[in-house]
């Protein structure tokens, strides 16, 4: 009974996929994107992920039930959060606590290629967009 036991929970290990690896070099802009590409990476109920491609600007709005990491991988921008602007680089990482307004517009000649990661799970319902002034 307990070689059964171990076999099934050998099957079981081995079956299930613990991780999926993404290489971020390999994710391109498509040649007829205007302004965002946005590439779902992986996600559950906890927690989503995202590689998004700005080649312009993301307009203001804010998410009512999520908080946000984003981690610039390649390219340069003006980020707005609340009330606060600065720029970023690759290397940076910005956290967004919810209900937070933000944007960011594009400064390089090469698109802003950054990782969000949000949680809880971000499915697009909480997404207020807010009108500019």
């Amino acid at each position: 009974m307990r070689c059964w036991g171990l076999i099934f929970f050998i099957i079981i290990t081995y079956s299930v996929k613990a991780q999926t690896v993404v290489n971020l070099d390999t994710l391109k802009l498509p040649a007829k994107t205007e302004n965002i590409y946005n590439k779902a990476l992986f996600g559950d109920s906890l927690a989503s992920s995202f590689c998004i491609i700005i080649k312009k600007a993301v307009k203001p709005h804010k998410h009512q039930f999520h908080s946000e990491h984003v981690l610039v991988i390649e390219g340069e921008g003006n980020m707005n959060l609340a009330e606060r602007s600065f720029k970023i680089k690759k290397g940076d990482l910005v956290f967004i606590p919810k209900n937070t307004i933000h944007s960011v517009i594009t400064t390089s000649k090469q698109p802003l290629k950054v990782v969000s990661i949000q949680a809880p799970l971000f499915d697009g319902s909480d997404r207020i967009s807010i009108e500019e002034k």
